[in-house]
């Protein structure tokens, strides 16, 4: 594979990524956020299955109990995740979702230092005051006009960023990134089922409503978008691929202008831009020292 099909395989996936969002929000119409989740994880563990056999095939060492903790633990950060993404879509909108969700990238070198103690590259911190001021125009210069849908997205954002930071560790430690996968999707859908059979009512009609909705993320989103980036990413450059990767946020604030008929004051879209200029340096300068100190 070229690199310029390995790229466009990666903006492929960003554009699968960016309808999900819009399948997230619509599907509520029919569907509460914690059934959804439950039906979208499901359908996404057995998407992946077949995939995770093959990998058992092949793998040289076996899953042990500490890499079963991992995994766990993962998959309580990505269900973390999901949940308040889902929750906050209630009360705010696909375009400010994607570009919230999308700080989790400022947030992992965050995390890196405050809990790794790695020492971070100096475009952390001008990074990380980017994505605060993008927020901040993105509630037009007030911050109590962010909703609770905005807030949560941003804690949303965080626990993406621990489930990344979790998810880095284990499948270096592991080597079954499949396994990873397919375990953190089952806990996400049995944490969510606990909740959802609690607090939400649920009907067939209900999930025949939201199928379409629930087949396209958990099968693209989950599935196949997934299977494109672990592709891809052998034949590109990081630095690429985070700068195709990050165009997620741009396609769901596209498609939610399209399809939903979204908009918002240029001070929003200032912000917008603020926080996509901030998750394409915190990944794309690191690269280009790395670059120049090896050719050094």
């Amino acid at each position: 594979m070229t690199r310029i099909q390995a790229n466009l395989l990666l903006l492929f996936a960003a554009a699968i990524w960016g309808g999900g969002f819009v399948a997230q929000s619509t599907a509520m119409k029919a569907i509460g956020p914690f059934w959804f989740i439950v039906l979208r994880f499901a359908v996404a563990t057995l998407a992946v299955l077949p995939f995770v056999l093959l990998e058992a095939r092949k793998a040289k060492a076996k899953t042990s109990a500490r890499h079963a903790k991992l995994y766990i633990l993962t998959g309580l950060a990505l269900f973390s995740g999901a949940a308040t993404q889902q929750v906050g879509l209630q009360t705010t909108t696909v375009t400010n979702s994607s570009f919230i969700t999308g700080l989790y990238v400022v947030f992992v070198p965050l995390i890196a230092v405050f809990f790794l103690r790695r020492t971070p590259h100096w475009i952390i911190w001008p990074g990380a005051l980017m994505a605060l001021a993008g927020i901040y125009l993105l509630s037009g210069g007030q911050l109590s006009a962010l909703t609770p849908g905005d807030l949560l997205t941003v804690v949303c954002a965080v626990f993406w960023a621990i489930q990344i930071t979790l998810a880095g560790t284990t499948v270096s430690e592991s080597g079954r990134p499949l396994a990873l996968t397919a375990t953190q999707f089952a806990v996400t859908t049995v944490c969510a089922l606990s909740i959802a059979v609690v607090v939400e009512p649920i009907s067939p009609s209900a999930i025949w409503a939201a199928a379409p909705e629930v087949l396209y993320v958990g099968i693209f989103s989950s599935g196949l978008a997934f299977v494109l980036q672990v592709i891809a990413q052998r034949y590109t450059t990081p630095s690429q691929a985070a700068i195709f990767l990050s165009s997620e946020a741009l396609f769901g604030a596209s498609l939610a202008a399209l399809i939903l008929g979204e908009s918002m004051p240029a001070t929003g879209y200032t912000g917008c831009a603020l926080m996509f200029i901030a998750m394409l340096v915190v990944e794309i300068v690191p690269g280009f020292t790395r670059r120049r100190l090896s050719a050094v």
